[in-house]
């Protein structure tokens, strides 16, 4: 009997696809926000889909008032959807108490802010620090990560310095630092260089790619930066509060 005729050639690359796929971290499911006031309804966000894998470099643009920083929040566990779901590592986060959602955020996902939202009155390392002693961590087992985070965003010789004694490069470069200390699998940056000038920017940038490409960091971030967006693995371009478009960049 003639044996089936076999592709070989074909294999060794199909198996190497399927292996090197990532795995899958984030999965939200027509993710819906609206709110009422009164009798009338707002609706923000209409039904958006969007999956993360380890490793991912995702953009999100659009014009303001697209619905963009409300996407992020709700990924990022700061809000709930209205309608819709949202899974890490499949399961939702809507079968979460309160304090297991917060307990996750806090190990789970990073946050830059366009405003960096440090302490004024803590340093830069206390500001480095603050997720993990928020965990319970004792500051003597973290306090080298903290020193090593600062060091690899080039503000090792600012650690004792305050916000208000920091260019706001350096700010965002702590704010970067703060979100990455407790290994998070995700960090989502809204408008991360925003307030920032295009040099600087563009450092800030690069920092993120580098910090991608060493530790698997998976990094969503909305920008009205059109060239920021090619740059990354994937765009998703929002408007009016709905997925007009997901495409490789």
């Amino acid at each position: 009997m003639n044996e089936p005729h076999i592709n070989r050639d074909s294999q060794p690359a199909l198996e190497a696809t399927e292996a090197t796929e990532a795995p899958l971290l984030l999965d939200a499911r027509g993710v819906c926000k609206w709110f009422e006031i009164g009798s009338r309804r707002i609706d923000v966000l209409r039904g958006v889909d969007l999956q993360v894998r380890r490793g991912d470099m995702i953009a999100v643009i659009g014009r303001s008032g697209s619905g963009k920083s409300t996407l992020l929040h709700l990924l990022g566990a700061l809000d709930t959807p209205s309608a819709g779901s949202i899974a890490y590592h499949g399961r939702p986060l809507s079968e979460m108490s309160e304090d297991e959602v917060a307990a996750f955020r806090n190990r789970t996902i990073g946050f830059v802010f366009q405003f960096h939202h440090l302490l004024p009155e803590l340093t830069a390392l206390e500001n480095v620090l603050m997720p993990a002693l928020i965990a319970r961590k004792r500051r003597a087992d973290v306090l080298d990560s903290a020193h090593a985070l600062l060091d690899r965003v080039g503000l090792k010789l600012r650690l004792d310095h305050h916000p208000g004694e920091l260019s706001g490069g350096e700010q965002q470069r702590v704010a970067l630092a703060r979100a990455l200390m407790m290994s998070p699998e995700i960090v989502f940056a809204d408008e991360p260089t925003g307030n920032l000038d295009g040099h600087t920017a563009e450092e800030m940038h690069e920092l993120m790619e580098e910090l991608n490409r060493e530790t698997g960091t998976s990094f969503v971030i909305v920008s009205h930066n059109r060239e920021l967006a090619d740059r990354m693995d994937r765009v998703l371009r929002m408007s009016e509060g709905r997925t007009v478009s997901a495409e490789a960049a």
